[in-house]
């Protein structure tokens, strides 16, 4: 679920977020790409980061069908300077379904399909 912002990568940090909790998800982890980089290896990079979004009714309801779907949370999001804007690229929570096709995973999945793709598209009519 990838998008291109003409927003600089603060200001569409700021509106992802924003956003992800509007549909109940809150930042779980947070990986500045470009200062690991630099820190571990002194490499310029550009900015990027990874968001580890988790909305935690929709985890527990997952983690409770099936433990090892803990390898596919939280649902990450990157976002990345490109051009004059912002690439913003979600996971498909759909991916929880094909490592179990369970019933139950594939309810909460859908759910958290839906909640990404209004981001998704909240953030696609920013342009």
């Amino acid at each position: 679920m990838k998008v291109h912002l003409s927003l600089g990568f603060d200001a569409a940090r700021e509106k992802v977020i924003e956003l992800l909790k509007v549909e109940g998800f809150g930042v779980l982890t947070d990986i500045n790409v470009k200062e690991t980089l630099k820190q571990k290896l002194d490499i310029d990079f550009i900015k990027y980061e990874i968001i580890g979004a988790c909305n935690p009714p929709l985890a527990y309801r997952a983690i409770s069908a099936n433990y090892d779907i803990g390898l596919f949370l939280p649902c990450n999001v990157i976002l990345y300077e490109e051009g004059a804007g912002t690439t913003v690229n979600i996971i498909d929570p759909m991916s929880m379904v094909e490592f179990s096709p369970q019933e139950d995973l594939r309810t909460v999945a859908t759910e958290a399909k839906t909640r990404l793709e209004r981001v998704r598209s909240s953030l696609a009519n920013l342009k």
